[in-house]
């Protein structure tokens, strides 16, 4: 069962770090026309992720690095699905 777990250990980085460039070429082939402001909270999720994954991999016995890895992955994940709106902003270009 120990081997189990080493190899787990082993193995999550390279499937998060696999996930977040798949996640990430999936983004950039669809936005290639047009070079704007994204409209979803993509960035600022891997921040905070990046942040809270730090911290929790922290306090469960040090696995900073799988703890960052996977709070940029989740982070990513939940700032695509949340779309940004017009808030307070001009709408001189409708």
């Amino acid at each position: 069962m120990e081997a189990v777990f080493d190899f787990i250990r082993a193995a999550l980085p390279w499937i998060a770090v696999g996930l977040l460039l798949a996640v990430f070429f999936a983004r950039s082939a669809k936005k290639k026309k047009k070079e704007e402001q994204s409209d979803d909270y993509g960035t600022e999720g891997m921040c905070l992720g990046m942040c809270l994954g730090t911290a929790i991999g922290t306090s469960f016995g040090n696995n900073t690095g799988i703890g960052i890895s996977l709070g940029m992955l989740i982070g990513l994940a939940i700032g695509t699905c949340i779309k940004k709106g017009n808030h307070g902003e001009d709408n001189d270009e409708k």
